[in-house]
């Protein structure tokens, strides 16, 4: 994968890119605290299913904005959408609010803002749904019957799949990439 610097604002952000070209681009945003090559071996993968790849790094202090400045000095004009743990927390906030520039998601780890989470509490309860096809994984760290209530927030096909790690992005890529290319495939 090519490692590129893309100048976001004030920030210079690393954004790893690979894969064959193609019309399907696989937007990845990691946890917080990941190394920056957790989704190298999952990339791997993507890229024999003919998808492309574009992994940010770090998604400290990065917010939807950022983003779109990313995917736009990379000429990506739409992707899917994938996010682990805080990632994830991202990935929502960037789907339910950038109708057409993003054709589905798979959030491991964290369901919908609105949502009560495993603790109880809510992080945005003003959070819009999600129009998109999505996936929700449930991890250790986020309950089944948390990813389930995600659905009322999603407007599009909706599935739950369940892994037994905390970080599917550093422990189970091949279970994570068999959810991301069924999500990407226009079947």
């Amino acid at each position: 994968m090519e490692a590129r610097q893309i100048a976001v604002g004030d920030h210079v952000r690393t954004v790893r890119v690979g894969g064959p070209q193609s019309r399907h681009t696989v937007l990845l945003l990691p946890d917080t605290g990941n190394p920056p090559d957790v989704y190298d071996a999952l990339s791997a993968r993507l890229h024999n299913s003919d998808l492309r790849t574009v992994a940010i790094e770090s998604i400290d202090g990065l917010d939807p904005a950022g983003v779109y400045a990313i995917l736009d000095d990379l000429g990506v004009p739409w992707a899917n959408v994938v996010g682990c743990g805080a990632g994830a927390e991202l990935a929502w906030q960037l789907c339910s609010r950038g109708f057409g520039r993003f054709m589905a998601l798979v959030a491991a780890g964290r369901g919908h803002p609105a949502v009560p989470g495993a603790d109880g509490g809510v992080l945005d309860s003003g959070c819009p749904a999600v129009e998109i096809p999505t996936t929700v994984v449930a991890t250790k760290t986020l309950p089944r019957a948390v990813a389930e209530a995600s659905g009322r927030h999603v407007y599009g096909e909706f599935r739950v799949a369940e892994v037994d790690v905390a970080d599917p992005a550093a422990e189970a890529d091949h279970e994570l990439a068999t959810e991301i290319v069924l999500r990407s495939g226009m079947w």
